[in-house]
């Protein structure tokens, strides 16, 4: 369990900064930091075993028949990435404090980052690929909120809509071929896929399954044709950024590949695509970094250079390239989050990012300069830090490497990409911090205080250390990370001299050189470069985003009109249709079930409910009848279920019927009582034949399935052989209610209570005015009404049935778990009971001697059915298995106790309260538009003792 508890830490820790702020930012951003804290000490817990080479393995069967379990792992692989996450993002959260102002809602911030944090730990530990589905996507959302922390920056809005649209599309893509992986290795489970190369490789769904992948990884990965979305990402707080850039979002590309290389990797179609698509990327976004005035996105556009290298040497398959790929994937994450939070410094201090307003800030900011010059540095590839190291073994992989049979190609294009990485690393650093004092700042800057600069500080200094000792710096990491992407132990030798005979070496002398003389050219290429004409990625998105869009609006416009017969229509013409078509293309018999006769007393039900039926067609215009006539059929099918043995669903339709009518009859006390004609005679005939053919189609269909046996058992069979036995209940129905399926129960009870609860808030804001309000007050029945409102023998004779009426819900409470009856029935009972003292006495007068509130009572109700489904799990079994046995208690004979009780309980209580809260806040509305309070003789008043003596004759104004 302790791999699911590193994955839902962060999780559980996003609850925390929305309830911590309130006790100021640094216990916001404390209590925030010690979850990642732990989360990254339980990590380290686990590294001894990995690094010695074992798997660590969490399993946990959730839908097993569907192959989703929460199943983790951690190997070497998924220890460094997820050390990246947890370590760097510690940092993120101590430089965020300082970072944010006081107007930011720091609550929110830390909130957002922790989902997206957790998102990223499921991805790199999760042994289910449906499972590593569902954090990628929601690394995708919850990377939506962070870009867009600033809702009042319009580029805020536009970059978290284009990095959640292009990484979702992308999403989609690997969701299909990570379906194909499943199936050609028949599990889900990733160390099971990552077993089956051979029959991966050897099947005809390979290539599908590899380009749906790659797309997936590509586009969060950001390369190219999909790199244009991170730089617009930039809109993002600092923060955000050097986290997406450093240590997640675009490492979980990174990480789909380096994790499916030992299955997917090897071949052609791999080295092509992926060695390609990486070496582009890594030229094209390091030139248009050169040219970039705006710090962030100078780095944004280096991010997505350096990515492409990662990817390119994922791409070239072998196991010396999958290691430079690893060693270079934490100097990546170090020089990459130190540069940010540097830039992050100096807009924060000088209040512009624009390089062409910067410089000499050597002198006003030393501390950050020192952190820039580390980092830079090390981007640049100078030694000895440890980005001269991985740039050294990425040139010397791509001097060895063949293309399209060119030996050449590759060096070639590989030193091309450093060399303009040299020289947008010296631009960065040299026109920011070079140069003398400008007196022309935005803002005078100074080195800010200690708790801003700590955390680049300290990844400025493991710039330094793994640089200077790399094996002992980072060579474990690296050996464990590249065993576990390879399949092979690794023993990775790094070092700073490879001999004059080494090609890396005279490449990284022409790529540092040709940087410096970029450098010293700038001002003239940055002409050209400017005078240029070339296509603008974000226009050609916004140009093929814009069309969709429209067309989808006109779609939706269309198809989604409101209009509940035409939504009705679309779906029973389409049901229809493709059930015919199955049936007109199959091959099928008779019916091998002999016809049962007719009998009287079921045809004259059947001919009632047909008449009823017919009837509440033509005659629906007059509302009043429509509801007479539905509570009619719903008469006739309760007969029908009793007829058919099913007293439990009589007794609900029944009840729910009985509610129903109450509810909707005082619902239409407000509404005209005819409906307006709105149908063509051409629409109802089209509605009679649509009607008619589903009609006939589901009949037939259930025709068909009476008259058939099957092979296989019906499901009934199990529950009718297990109910006592599993649940210790002789009542079917209800044992599967609250045991069975009792997850389906709980769902739709909350479900109840949640529309109730809609239902009181449309009242409150119907009452608390406006136009709706002033209608409300003006409106007066247009129906004669009579003139006894609570007649005297209703009154007297509900008042005495209360009583009995509330022994009988509990009566067929209690006695619900083995005869008819239940928490459902039994509530609706009690409701109906209550309902009756509303009906007689008037609104007000029961209102005002209720003292329960029924908000808490559906609240109570589902809290308690959650406490005893919770309860479960105290018993080591899933959540809502009831248990039971038999007690004695003197002088009682034995007698069963089940947990189903209580969850039965919480049953009654939520549909009692959903029932009684729709009443009251219907009833409500009726106060308000002007229902009186009759005051009569035999009302008992609370002062009072018993009647009053003086006849009341009395009206009261509801209020």
């Amino acid at each position: 369990m302790s791999l699911a508890l590193i994955a839902a830490l962060p999780f559980l820790g996003a609850l925390l900064p929305g309830l911590m702020i309130r006790a100021g930012r640094n216990a916001c951003a404390m209590t925030t930091g010690f979850v990642t804290a732990l989360a990254l000490l339980m990590l380290g817990l686990h590294a001894p075993a990995v690094l010695r080479g074992e798997v660590i393995q969490t399993r946990i069967e959730w839908l097993p028949g569907l192959g989703l379990n929460a199943n983790f792992f951690l190997d070497g692989l998924g220890l460094l990435f997820a050390g990246l996450i947890l370590g760097i993002g510690l940092l993120i959260i101590l430089y965020a404090r300082f970072y944010l102002s006081k107007s930011d809602p720091m609550g929110q911030f830390y909130t957002y980052l922790m989902l997206f944090q957790g998102a990223m730990v499921g991805i790199v530990l999760s042994d289910n690929i449906l499972l590593l589905l569902v954090f990628w996507e929601l690394t995708s959302l919850s990377s939506f909120l962070l870009i867009g922390y600033w809702k009042h920056l319009p580029e805020g809005r536009q970059g978290a809509r284009m990095a959640l649209t292009v990484t979702g599309a992308g999403g989609l893509a690997m969701i299909a071929g990570m379906l194909i992986l499943g199936n050609i290795a028949g599990s889900y489970d990733l160390t099971v896929i990552l077993q089956n190369k051979e029959a991966i490789q050897a099947s005809e769904w390979y290539l599908p399954a590899l380009i749906l992948i790659l797309l997936g990884a590509f586009t969060k990965s950001a390369q190219f044709p999909f790199h244009f979305w991170l730089p617009h990402a930039m809109a993002a707080p600092t923060p955000v950024s050097a986290y997406l850039h450093s240590a997640t979002m675009v490492k979980a590309g990174l990480f789909l590949m380096a994790r499916m290389w030992p299955v997917l990797a090897g071949t052609p179609e791999w080295f092509y695509i992926v060695a390609t698509t990486g070496l582009v990327t890594m030229v094209l976004a390091a030139k248009i970094a050169l040219f970039k005035d705006d710090l962030k996105a100078l780095l944004a556009f280096s991010t997505v250079s350096h990515l492409g290298l990662i990817t390119m040497l994922l791409g070239f398959g072998t196991k010396a390239a999958a290691t430079v790929a690893m060693f270079h994937i934490i100097n990546h994450a170090t020089f990459k989050a130190a540069l940010f939070m540097s830039a992050g410094i100096v807009d924060h201090e000088a209040h512009t990012r624009d390089i062409k307003r910067l410089g000499g800030l050597r002198h006003l900011m030393p501390v950050t300069f020192a952190i820039a010059l580390i980092a830079s540095l090390s981007m640049a590839g100078i030694p000895p830090l440890n980005g001269f190291l991985s740039k050294e073994m990425m040139l010397e992989e791509t001097a060895h490497t063949v293309w399209a049979g060119s030996h050449w190609l590759m060096p070639v294009l590989a030193t091309l990409g450093a060399l303009f990485s040299v020289a947008y690393s010296f631009r960065f650093l040299a026109h920011t911090f070079l140069g003398p004092v400008r007196d022309d700042y935005p803002h005078k800057p100074h080195d800010p205080g200690f708790g801003m600069w700590a955390a680049p500080a300290l990844l400025a200094a493991l710039v330094v250390i793994i640089g200077l000792v790399p094996m002992t710096a980072a060579g474990w990491l690296v050996d464990a990370a590249a065993g576990a992407v390879t399949g092979e132990p690794v023993a990775a030798k790094i070092k700073h001299w490879h001999g004059l005979g080494s090609p890396a070496l005279w490449m990284s002398v022409l790529a540092v050189g040709g940087g410096l003389m970029l450098l010293a050219s700038h001002a003239r290429l940055d002409a050209i470069w400017n005078a240029t004409p070339r296509p603008e990625a974000k226009r050609i998105f916004d140009g093929i985003v814009e069309p969709l869009a429209a067309l989808a609006r006109r779609v939706t416009a269309i198809s989604h009109d409101g209009s509940l017969t035409r939504y009705l229509a679309i779906a029973t013409v389409t049901i229809t249709a493709l059930g015919y078509y199955a049936w007109a293309t199959a091959d099928h018999g008779t019916g091998t079930r002999a016809l049962t006769p007719i009998q009287t007393v079921p045809a004259i039900g059947w001919f009632l409910l047909v008449v009823s039926s017919l009837a509440l067609v033509a005659f629906h215009r007059n509302r009043l009848l429509t509801l007479v006539l539905v509570g009619v059929i719903g008469l006739m099918v309760s007969v029908g279920f009793a007829y058919m043995s099913a007293p439990d669903l009589a007794l609900t339709q029944i009840s729910v019927e009985v509610a129903t009518v109450i509810l909707l009859l005082l619902a239409l006390n407000f509404l005209p009582k005819t409906t307006p004609v709105e149908s063509s005679g051409g629409r109802k005939l089209r509605d009679g034949l649509i009607a008619a053919f589903g009609g006939t189609g589901v009949g037939v269909l259930i025709y068909a399935l009476m008259t058939r046996d099957f092979a296989f058992p019906s499901i009934a069979e199990y529950h009718l052989a297990n109910s006592y036995k599993e649940g210790g209940g002789t009542n079917v129905v209800n044992v599967i209610l609250v045991d069975f399926r009792g997850y389906d129960t709980f769902g739709e009870i909350t479900v109840l209570g949640i529309g109730a609860i809609v239902i009181y808030a449309l009242t409150e804001a119907l009452l608390r005015g406006g136009p709706a309000n002033d209608r409300l007050l003006a409106w007066s029945p247009d129906q004669r009404r009579a003139g006894d409102r609570h007649p005297l023998m209703l009154v007297v004779a509900t008042r005495l049935m209360l009583p009995v009426a509330l022994i009988v819900g509990v009566y067929i409470f209690l006695r619900g778990h083995n005869m008819p009856g239940g928490g459902f029935i039994a509530g609706l009972v009690v409701a109906i009971a209550l309902v009756m003292q509303y009906m007689a006495s008037g609104f007000a007068w029961t209102q005002a001697r209720q003292k329960i509130d029924y908000h808490a009572l559906i609240g109570a109700g589902v809290l308690i059915a959650a406490a005893t489904g919770i309860g479960a799990w105290f018993n080591g079994v899933p959540f809502l298995t009831s248990d039971f046995g038999y007690v004695n208690i003197w002088p009682l004979e034995e007698f069963e106790l089940a947990t189903a009780a209580l969850f039965d309980l919480g049953v009654f209580l939520t549909v009692l309260g959903a029932v009684m809260l729709a009443l009251a806040s219907l009833s409500r509305i009726a106060i308000r538009a002007g229902e009186t309070i009759n005051v009569d003789a035999f009302d008992i008043h609370p002062e009072n003792d018993g009647p009053r003596t003086e006849p009341a004759t009395t009206t009261t104004e509801a209020r």
